[in-house]
């Protein structure tokens, strides 16, 4: 029995050595396998970036002497070497600017006056807006409140205080009531009245009276005459 035991437990240290040694060789493929997978990535992105180059370097010139990479290299290179050459400046020569050149006297004397503008209010023929006008004559009233004899310009062509006097009142009242009769019907008052003869109604749709009534009736009752008899007893929706 204890010899059983001992060849159980020697078969068993056996088996767990050799798969310890399986799994080590394993590991070791594996890191084999990963290490060849770094080496190839590598060397792809090598193989991809020579070709690369070799397209820039390969690419066309468009009418110039240098690719797009060269000139890419040329530009960054004067960035760079921008400010870098303190000499460069070293030889050139810096003189004084001279003092304005003044006329003399008799010249200025001889100078022609600038000619006042005349785009300005001192101006007698510079429009007068509405709002200074208003302004204006408001404190020109004010002025003269106390004067009796002091008429306003908007009173103008009206009595004394703004009131219309009898003569202007008949006026009114004959202008008004011509107004009502229709007396300037045949005429232009002001622009916006339409012409004259638009005014007037056709002499043809003023005699003509239409279709006399009798002959209309006559016409309906036909109809339906005629509507009744296209209809059958054994067709009571039609």
């Amino acid at each position: 029995m204890c010899l059983k035991l001992a060849e159980f437990f020697a078969q068993a240290s056996k088996e767990d050595i050799r798969r310890k040694h399986n799994q080590r060789r394993g590991s070791k493929a594996f890191m084999k396998s990963a290490e060849l997978f770094r080496v190839g990535v590598g060397m792809a992105g090598l193989l991809l970036a020579c070709s690369a180059l070799t397209g820039c370097v390969g690419s066309p010139t468009y009418g110039t002497d240098k690719t797009a990479m060269e000139q890419l290299v040329d530009d960054v290179g004067s960035a760079v070497s921008i400010g870098t050459d303190p000499n460069k400046n070293k030889g050139t020569k810096y003189n004084p600017r001279p003092a304005l050149v003044m006329p003399p006297e008799t010249a200025k004397a001889e100078l022609a006056v600038p000619q006042q503008s005349l785009a300005g209010k001192d101006n007698p023929e510079w429009l007068e807006s509405p709002e200074e006008a208003r302004e204006r004559l408001v404190a020109e009233a004010d002025a003269n409140a106390d004067n009796p004899r002091y008429r306003s310009p908007l009173l103008a062509g009206y009595g004394t205080n703004g009131t219309m006097t009898e003569t202007q009142k008949w006026q009114a009242f004959r202008d008004a009531r011509q107004l009502q009769k229709g007396a300037y019907l045949d005429q232009r008052r002001y622009l916006s009245d339409p012409p004259a003869e638009y005014r007037k109604a056709d002499e043809a749709a003023l005699t003509d009276l239409g279709e006399p009534e009798s002959k209309k009736e006559k016409r309906r009752k036909k109809m339906a005459k005629a509507a009744n008899q296209n209809r059958h007893w054994w067709m009571p929706f039609q």
